[in-house]
């Protein structure tokens, strides 16, 4: 296949018939594959890269415009093969019929076709990349906020999850750190200043782990990558080889015209009690940006008695 054939906007479909388009996609250009009722896997092949993207139905039907999977996007621009794995809801990929699905493909020499090999998710999908890149040593990873694990043995302190601790996460393709000892490269991507992030994020320290940070960004770093269009040019990166912090860096810097953070960073100052920053701060994005807050707030420290 080449990848010329048109894949269509799917905003607007019910779950159901978005689903049945995405995997008949699939079957024109590669294969599909239900696995279990919340899970299933949709095969486009083109070139000697493939990205192996764990998305939510949800997420891929509301982060772009066109309600495709991230993966689409990516692999059609650069004449990369995909591997979508797809769950309704935050599942972390949990289940027998994905387990048996990965080992198909690991008796098929599946991964050994690609010269390139890279897992990418975020959150629970994070989790779930970095936990099934064991099919394919050599590999990379890229895990935005990954969970390392949900057994409440090891990550008691995380609250947030707790209708998951019933779920197994000891068994196989399980503890994800374990998991990417064979990877070439894992990138985590997190907010140090988010607690729970930070504490998975210090589960997967092993030699081939680079960690990327994202300070003051909070808790939805994969629609704020998207939004600054940093996504994609961190995973084609990735994919070469070029993935440093340094280049993060410079990835990054679109951080200064992003409101979202630019309102965090404020929130931070005022509450450490830095007026001087503060006012530093406001002079730079109402000179750039017709931002009232950030002007309420520097009139208020040129005028404290008004």
């Amino acid at each position: 296949m080449d990848g010329t054939f048109p894949r269509n906007d799917l905003s607007g479909l019910a779950k159901p018939e978005w689903t049945r388009r995405v995997m008949e996609q699939a079957d024109l250009e590669g294969a599909s594959d239900r696995l279990g009722r919340s899970h299933f896997a949709a095969f486009i092949k083109s070139g000697p890269v493939l990205l192996v993207s764990f998305e939510t139905v949800q997420g891929m039907r509301g982060l772009t415009d066109s309600a495709q999977p991230l993966g689409w996007h990516l692999s059609r621009k650069l004449g990369w093969s995909h591997l979508l794995l797809a769950s309704d809801g935050d599942t972390w990929f949990r289940a027998e019929e994905v387990y048996a699905y990965f080992d198909q493909l690991i008796d098929e020499g599946f991964f050994e076709e690609f010269e390139t090999v890279l897992f990418y998710g975020a959150g629970p999908c994070g989790y779930a990349a970095a936990a099934f890149s064991v099919a394919a040593p050599g590999s990379t990873v890229v895990a935005i906020q990954p969970q390392a694990t949900l057994d409440p043995d090891v990550t008691e302190w995380d609250d947030r999850f707790t209708h998951m601790r019933r779920t197994d996460f000891t068994s196989r393709f399980g503890f994800a750190p374990d998991m990417i000892d064979a990877a070439a490269q894992v990138f985590v991507v997190y907010d140090p200043l988010e607690s729970h992030d930070a504490m998975h994020a210090a589960l997967f320290t092993r030699p081939n782990v680079t960690k990327l940070r994202m300070r003051n960004m909070g808790e939805a770093l994969q629609s704020h990558l998207l939004f600054m269009k940093r996504l994609f040019p961190m995973l084609h990166a990735a994919a070469e080889g070029r993935l440093t912090p340094q280049y993060f860096a410079t990835l990054f810097r679109a951080r200064r015209n992003h409101l979202p953070y630019l309102r965090r960073l404020l929130t931070r100052l005022e509450n450490s009690d830095r007026p001087g920053l503060t006012a530093m701060l406001c002079r730079n994005v109402t000179a750039r940006y017709p931002a009232p807050r950030f002007a309420r707030r520097l009139k208020a420290l040129e005028n404290p008695e008004e």
